[in-house]
């Protein structure tokens, strides 16, 4: 599940959507920016949205949000990590410093979870 939200402090979810088996999940992320006016605070999902064109349509939208999306375990900073690291190369810092559970913490990540948790019930 993907969730966009507007507000850092509330974590006002504005938009979300659940993908099938057979979704690209990485696709998602356009049209659901797409549906949604305003700016938009963070960005967070799971593993499935740990990719380059994720972190470039944020960017390009929202030059601001925080993307919160775990990196898969064998990911690997980018080129430019020691000079201008991204989002996904702090996240990867934060990792090696902390582990996983840590940066989950640190991130924010596991109000995703508790969020999911209400949404299914």
């Amino acid at each position: 599940m993907l969730h966009l939200a507007t507000d850092a402090d509330t974590g006002q979810i504005v938009a979300s959507v659940l993908t099938g088996r057979d979704a690209d999940d990485g696709s998602q992320v356009g049209p659901l920016l797409d549906r949604v006016d305003g700016s938009v605070a963070s960005l967070s999902g799971d593993g499935a949205y740990d990719r380059d064109d994720v972190y470039v349509a944020m960017a390009a939208r929202h030059p601001g949000a925080a993307v919160v999306v775990p990196p898969r375990a064998n990911a690997v900073p980018s080129a430019a990590a020691e000079t201008a690291p991204t989002q996904r190369d702090e996240h990867l810092r934060c990792i090696a410093e902390r582990g996983r559970i840590g940066w989950q913490r640190a991130s924010g990540y596991n109000w995703r979870a508790l969020v999911e948790a209400d949404i299914s019930r």
